[in-house]
């Protein structure tokens, strides 16, 4: 998994930023499902990152406003 720093989101179209968006919602939602289930998750911290990640690409969409 690639690291998403606000410089790299600043750098993307508006599309992209969409699709990496998605992408992003679509893994945490299956991790918690996985986790819900009972499956332990090989990188526990996985989920804060992709928090993290998704909150960077909201952050630099609403400075864009």
């Amino acid at each position: 998994m690639d690291i998403i720093t606000a410089k790299k989101v600043r750098e993307m179209d508006e599309r992209e930023r969409e699709r990496n968006l998605i992408t992003l919602r679509e893994e945490l939602m299956m991790l918690y499902s996985q986790q819900t289930g009972g499956g332990i998750s090989d990188n526990p911290a996985k989920a804060k990152l992709l928090r993290k990640q998704i909150a960077r690409i909201l952050t630099v969409k609403n400075e864009e406003k």
